[in-house]
């Protein structure tokens, strides 16, 4: 067997033994979020430790769980607490929790993270409905042997982000008098922050939002199947475009601020799913 794949199905062994529940839409909750599966009506939480050889984020603000409960009658799992590439882990551990969810029966997966503005009238604080990405300048979640059981060798990647689902999030936005932005997000490897001239390459490459996440998600996720939708809470100016140096501080500072915009849009959207 895959060794991928073989250590995938001990986590969902693992899953099954201690949570019965069967989500139909996976969030990834990302920085200024996660403490949003706390409002929701919970059914049960499963800590990371507690799957055989699941990965473990080490970044400050990620709680590292499960959360499984309801968003109004829609039956979601919540990841509170993402793993990034750039903490070491090998990118099939990195995508290992989406691919998880969709073993759990999750239809949809619905990311989220905070990101640099490159967008010409971006501003801290704005929503960037995710339409498109780059992932070049990291590893495939696909290299190497293909895992048959999760998806084709060489799978479509013409329509990432599921038109349904973006014209869902407009309309939520629409609803809450929210500001809606829209663009191309590019996921670089981190954890340093991007140079100026990186920040330029990436808006010649027609990149509108920069980050250390979610492209290799979603690549997984299309992989196998699954309908997947994204927004970047805009946290900063991305370097080049701010004159003041960027730090995690005031990353998290803005998604926390923020933060209530962003629950009430991700919930509404999620509402719609279900109906």
């Amino acid at each position: 067997m895959n060794l991928v794949y073989e250590k995938l199905q001990k986590c969902y062994e693992s899953y099954k033994a201690k949570i019965d529940f069967t989500p139909k839409v996976a969030l990834v909750l990302g920085s200024g979020l996660g403490d949003y599966a706390d409002d929701i009506r919970v059914a049960d939480t499963l800590d990371y430790h507690d799957i055989e050889g699941f990965p473990v984020s080490t970044v400050p603000g990620h709680k590292g769980r499960f959360i499984f409960g309801y968003v109004g009658e829609v039956p979601v799992v919540c990841m509170q607490g993402r793993v990034h590439y750039y903490e070491g882990y090998d990118m099939s551990d990195v995508v290992l929790p989406a691919r998880l969810m969709k073993l759990m029966g999750a239809e949809v997966l619905f990311l989220t993270n905070a990101a640099g503005g490159i967008q010409l009238g971006m501003n801290a604080g704005d929503f960037m409905l995710i339409k498109d990405q780059i992932a070049s300048f990291v590893p495939s979640p696909l290299r190497g042997a293909n895992v048959d059981e999760l998806g084709v060798r060489f799978p479509d990647m013409s329509q990432v982000y599921d038109k349904e689902l973006q014209l869902l999030v407009k309309k939520a936005a629409l609803g809450l008098d929210i500001d809606l932005k829209e663009g191309t997000y590019l996921q670089l490897s981190g954890p340093q922050f991007e140079t100026p001239k990186e920040v330029a390459m990436c808006r010649t490459l027609g990149a509108d939002a920069v980050g250390m996440s979610t492209a290799c998600e979603a690549i997984a996720a299309r992989h196998m199947g699954m309908r997947v939708v994204g927004i970047s809470c805009i946290s900063n100016l991305a370097c080049g475009i701010s004159a003041v140096p960027l730090c995690h501080e005031e990353v998290q500072e803005t998604a926390d601020r923020v933060a209530p915009k962003f629950k009430a849009l991700v919930t509404e959207t999620i509402k719609s799913i279900g109906k």
